[in-house]
Parts: C-alpha cells; sequence; structure tokens
C-alpha cells in the first residue's frame, strides 16, 4: 500500500503560525521534500524535529519528484514544504500533486499560511470574486500582454512581486489599468515590520520612486468596473418578444425570457408585445 503526501503550510514569516497539526505531520512523516533543505532546516530545528530533508524545487522537479513518487509508492509518507506558505500554490509542488494523482497516492493538504490569501483579507477591497496571477514573467513583452489580457477583469487581482521589480511592475501596471485604479500593497505580512499601504496605483508608484522598495510584496488590485449594458426600451423589448414569438416560442416564455436579460417587467413586455401584435 503507497504511503501519503501531505502539503504542510508553513509560516510566511512568524513561526507562532505554524498549526499544532503542522508540527505533528512533520515529526510523524517518514522523511520531508523541501524547496531550500537549510531554510526548512531552521524551521524544524525551532520546533526539535528530526527528520531526513530530500531537496525538491522548480530546478530538479521531475528527477526529485519520480524520486519523491518511488518511495511513495513503496509506502513512506513524505510532507512536502516550501520556504513560506501553502505548497503547490504557484510553486513546483504542483507538479508533484498531479504526479501523486496520476499513481493514485493519496494527497492531504495541511492548512496554514497563505499570503495571496492574508493580503486579499487586509487589502479593503472586494473578496467575493477574486483571481490569483501569481508572478509576472520578467520578460516585458510577456508580461504587458499578460496585464493587457487582465484589462478588463472585473475581479479583485492578487499578484506577487519581489522589491527589486516593483516599480518597473507598478508602472506596467499604471498603463495596464490608469492610475486612479486602487491597490493594496503588502509588505512583509506576519514579519515584524508588516505594512499595508492602501492606495491608487499612481500614487504606489510615486511613493516607491522616493522609497526603496523592501521585503516581499503582495499586490491586491481592484477588477476594472463592471459595464453597464445599454438600456432597453419597452418598445425594443417587445419587439424582442414578438421576435421570439415567431420563432416558435411561447409568447409568455418569450417574454420572461427577455424580462431575464433586460430588467423589464414581464408582464409589461407581454402587454406590449400583444399591443404590438394588433
Amino acid at each position: 500500500m503507497s504511503g501519503t503526501l501531505y502539503l504542510v503550510a508553513t509560516p510566511i514569516g512568524n513561526l507562532g503560525d505554524l498549526s499544532p497539526r503542522a508540527v505533528e505531520t512533520l515529526a510523524a512523516a517518514d522523511f520531508i521534500a523541501a524547496e531550500d533543505t537549510r531554510v526548512s532546516l531552521k524551521l524544524l530545528n525551532h520546533f526539535e524535529i528530526k527528520k531526513p530533508l530530500v531537496s525538491y524545487h522548480e530546478h530538479n522537479a521531475a528527477s526529485a519528484g519520480q524520486a519523491v513518487l518511488s518511495r511513495l509508492l513503496a509506502g513512506e509518507s513524505c510532507a512536502l514544504v516550501t520556504d513560506a506558505g501553502t505548497p503547490a500554490i504557484s510553486d513546483p509542488g504542483e507538479a508533484l500533486v498531479r504526479l501523486c494523482a496520476e499513481n493514485g497516492v493519496t494527497v492531504t493538504a495541511i492548512p496554514g499560511c497563505c499570503a495571496a490569501v492574508n493580503a486579499l483579507a487586509v487589502s479593503g477591497l472586494p473578496t467575493g470574486r477574486f483571481t490569483f496571477e501569481g508572478f509576472l514573467s520578467v520578460n516585458k513583452k510577456s508580461r504587458r500582454e499578460h496585464l493587457e489580457g487582465l484589462k478588463n477583469e472585473t475581479r479583485t487581482m492578487i499578484f506577487h512581486e519581489a522589491p527589486h521589480k516593483l516599480r518597473p511592475t507598478l508602472a506596467d501596471l499604471c498603463a495596464a489599468f490608469g492610475p486612479e485604479r486602487r491597490i493594496a500593497l503588502c509588505r512583509e505580512l506576519t514579519k515584524l515590520h508588516e505594512e499595508v499601504r492602501r492606495c491608487t496605483l499612481g500614487e504606489a508608484a510615486e511613493y516607491y520612486q522616493e522609497h526603496d522598495p523592501r521585503g516581499e510584496f503582495v499586490l491586491v488590485v481592484a477588477g476594472a468596473e463592471p459595464k453597464q449594458a445599454a438600456a432597453v426600451t419597452l418598445e425594443e423589448g417587445a419587439a424582442q418578444v414578438l421576435a421570439l414569438a415567431e420563432s416558435g416560442v411561447r409568447l409568455k416564455d418569450a417574454a420572461r425570457e427577455v424580462a431575464e436579460h433586460t430588467g423589464l417587467g414581464r408582464n409589461a413586455l407581454y402587454a406590449a408585445a400583444l399591443e404590438g401584435r394588433k
């Protein structure tokens, strides 16, 4: 019987955020696959956990993933961790999860920190619907094409960015969405110098021209305003009802259908269509 791959979310700054369940899982696993074994060793030492560590990151994912899978199929259990946050989210762990799924290996998530969700929660921007965009490409053309594709996105957008790339990214965001679009810049979340700056893209670009960006950023950007559908008059709505009726739809059903996509009253549409038939 194969073992289990555990996706263990680790702190994004404050070690106190590692859950008791995560500690238990790390202690019980046969081995731990880590993005950077040196970083993970510090975490394990803090909680007095001694387990074999193997390296698993974007540069060795193919070979290391097969090695981890072989051990899982042999019955061992593995805890997968990144340097910070939830494994497999904008992370090479995605490939290992897919590999396990294809081979019938059980994958269990041990929930915990996620910088994107933390930033969204404190952003002050709409949280009901959002899209996670991760890190933008370092290639200027690819980055601008990516943002161009998001011009009409109405959901709140979440990006990760490194401090040395923040200025050009803000310039590209301004160019794509306009300087008046709202943004929350969440820096060093859960750490000593945690900061959330809520402003417009133009104000953010101006601020960071005068101040050096420091620490890792999560950028939460407001979505575009939904485009308002052109108002339909009762006369135009009645014409749509009659057109549907001519195609074989019952008049009452046609009135209900037109009412749903125009916002006009069903009874008013039905009466106007009847009048139009005379």
